[in-house]
C-alpha cells in the first residue's frame, strides 16, 4: 500500500522527534477511548488506511504515528468522546503528558510517500501468533488517554498483528448484511493491558465497519449495480 504522509521533526530540549500523520484526514473514521470498551468505527477507506499506518508503525521503531480522528464527520451511532490516535514503540520514550507540547510543534511538515509490505506484515503476524505463548515479550499494548488523544505503545509484532486485523475488517466489512442498511458491523476487537489491581470488564477496543452516509451509495460486493432508467425518447 502507498501511504501519503506528512513528516515532522520537532525538537524538544536535546531530543529530536520524528512524527508522521496522514496527509489527508480519515473523514469517516472515529475512535472513542476504552471505558472499559472503546469503539473504532470506520469505512473501507479508513480501515484500509489504518491497516497501512499500523504496518508502517510496526517497522518504524523511532517514529511516532499521529492519526487525527476527532474532527472527522461525526458518526450517527456509537459511544464515548472522540479522540485522536497515536502509535509508538515501547522504546521511543514518549510520555502522554509530553504530547500537547509536541503536537503544538507540528507546524512545518514535509510531504512523504511510503510503501508498506503486506506480505511481510502477514508473515510476521503468523510467526508472532505461533510463538506468542513461548516468548517473554510483551503481548499487550500499553495505553494511555490524555489531551483527547489515545496512545498505543507496542512492539513490531503487536502493530503488525493489528495491521492484519484492520485489513480483515476493511476487506470483509462491506460483506456484512447490516452494512447495506448503514448499521455498524462488528469485525474484531483487541484487548489492552490493565494496570495492576484493576478488576471488572477487561479493557478492549471494538473495531467495526460502517459505510459513510448517505447509505444509498453503498452496495455490498457482488450485488448488481442499479442504473438510472433512461428518459423516454422524444416523439
Amino acid at each position: 500500500m502507498r501511504l501519503r504522509l506528512t513528516e515532522y521533526t520537532p525538537r524538544i530540549g536535546p531530543h529530536q522527534r520524528r512524527v508522521v500523520r496522514p496527509r489527508t484526514a480519515l473523514r469517516h473514521t472515529s475512535l472513542s477511548a476504552p471505558d472499559p470498551i472503546g469503539l473504532l468505527l470506520g469505512d473501507h477507506d479508513g480501515l484500509n488506511r489504518l491497516a497501512g499506518l499500523f504496518s508502517f508503525a510496526a517497522y518504524s521503531r523511532h517514529t511516532i504515528v499521529h492519526v487525527p480522528l476527532r474532527d472527522g464527520v461525526p458518526p450517527d451511532e456509537g459511544w464515548g468522546e472522540r479522540v485522536d490516535l497515536v502509535l509508538a514503540h515501547h522504546g521511543v520514550g514518549l510520555r502522554a503528558s509530553q504530547w500537547p507540547d509536541l503536537r503544538r510543534r507540528l507546524t512545518h511538515g514535509t510531504p512523504l510517500t511510503v510503501r508498506t509490505d503486506e506480505a511481510r506484515t502477514a508473515r510476521d503476524t503468523e510467526s508472532w501468533r505461533a510463538r506468542r505463548s513461548h516468548t517473554n515479550a510483551p503481548d499487550d499494548f500499553r495505553h494511555a488517554t490524555h489531551a483527547r488523544t489515545f496512545f498505543l505503545f507496542g512492539t513490531r509484532d503487536l502493530f503488525a498483528e493489528m495491521a492484519t486485523e484492520f485489513a480483515y475488517a476493511a476487506g470483509w466489512g462491506p460483506h456484512e448484511k447490516h452494512a447495506a442498511r448503514g448499521s455498524m458491523a462488528f469485525m474484531t476487537a483487541f484487548t489492552l493491558a490493565e494496570p495492576p489491581g484493576t478488576g471488572g470488564h477487561p479493557l478492549e477496543i471494538d473495531i467495526c465497519f460502517k459505510p459513510y452516509p448517505p447509505y444509498a451509495h453503498f452496495k455490498r460486493p457482488g450485488e448488481r449495480a442499479t442504473r438510472r432508467s433512461r428518459p423516454a425518447a422524444a416523439p
